[in-house]
């Protein structure tokens, strides 16, 4: 597989990432532990040598599980984890990055990200220079190789920027979910901050699987998300209808058709969850998927409509 360059580092990413949110169980249904290490040891297998997590997964439990999934192969692969934006103080970063680290049983992680903006979700609001100053101390202990943040508006990307190096941006961004491209996209490309889309596949919804009378069981926080709204999800069946001729004349699923546009834009790699071995391995397949300009065109054509009738609120779940 391929490898991309993270921001002005000489950290080299896999264009395809796996994501592990739902590893940590939280806000999530039918996860189980060991069917989440079998995932991860597949992706290895595939290809796949990014793992993203957060310290917010589960209470510490993703990056638990990632970390004894990952075993004896850290030095082959790379680690991305985050701390939430009620440890933004200065001792708070830096004691998050110990539990962290500990959590996945290294002595490095090769991004650490801010996982949400100062005062996000009632948080206490730290100055940006407090949190990047933990940051650096961090990567100057050669705890953490580089910084990045998640969520983060063009506004306060730029901001940070002034602060110190940042070297990636952690967006929601698929087919569907296309507010990146309202600024930021373009801004990070002019200067070398690498995008890492999460929810590259709609959480699951470019996969094919929900159907329109689709209902989601009791405790997964899928329910919220604005795009199986009853506004917006009729529309997303319509483009639904649309893709899975497309991937069928390819010969490639939905979800890999979906990873694949994501990462055809330069700079841009995909955050993509499994919960089993085989849709990590399915999931890797997409690095391989060429499309042509007019597959790009078409896409673009049966997409547009359901990503122009979100507002401009970029988050993507009604909370």
């Amino acid at each position: 597989m391929e490898s991309r360059v993270l921001g002005n580092t000489d950290i080299h990413l896999s264009p395809i990432i796996m994501g592990t949110w739902q590893t940590g169980k939280s806000m999530w249904t039918g996860i189980d532990d060991a069917q989440s290490q079998r995932a991860v040891q597949a992706a290895m297998d595939a290809g796949i040598t990014t793992f993203d997590t957060a310290e917010v997964y589960g209470n510490g439990h993703s990056e638990k599980v990632l970390g004894k999934a990952i075993g004896s192969y850290r030095d082959k692969v790379l680690i991305l984890s985050k701390v939430f934006s009620n440890h933004l103080g200065y001792d708070q970063v830096i004691a998050a990055c110990h539990r962290s680290l500990k959590n996945l049983g290294t002595d490095y992680l090769d991004l650490y990200q801010i996982h949400w903006p100062p005062g996000s979700f009632g948080a206490k609001p730290v100055p940006m220079q407090e949190t990047m100053k933990a940051l650096t101390d961090l990567k100057d202990q050669g705890k953490i190789r580089a910084i990045g943040v998640s969520n983060f508006s063009l506004d306060q990307l730029k901001a940070i920027c002034e602060i110190g190096p940042i070297e990636s941006l952690q967006p929601p961004y698929s087919l569907l979910w296309r507010h990146v491209e309202s600024g930021s996209l373009d801004w990070c490309r002019e200067n070398q901050v690498t995008i890492l889309a999460y929810s590259p596949m709609a959480q699951g919804l470019l996969t094919g699987k929900f159907g329109p009378d689709h209902q989601f069981e009791k405790g997964d926080h899928r329910s919220s998300n604005r795009l199986f709204q009853p506004d917006l999800y009729p529309h997303v069946q319509q483009a639904l209808g649309a893709l899975r001729p497309m991937a069928e004349k390819k010969g490639i699923t939905m979800a890999q058709l979906a990873l694949a546009w994501v990462i055809a834009k330069p700079g841009v790699c995909a955050i993509a969850g499994a919960r089993n071995a085989r849709q990590a391995a399915d999931n890797a397949k997409a690095a391989d998927v060429t499309l042509t300009e007019s597959e790009l065109d078409e896409l673009d054509r049966i997409s547009r409509p359901v990503a122009d009738l979100a507002d401009d609120n970029p988050v993507q779940w009604k909370w």
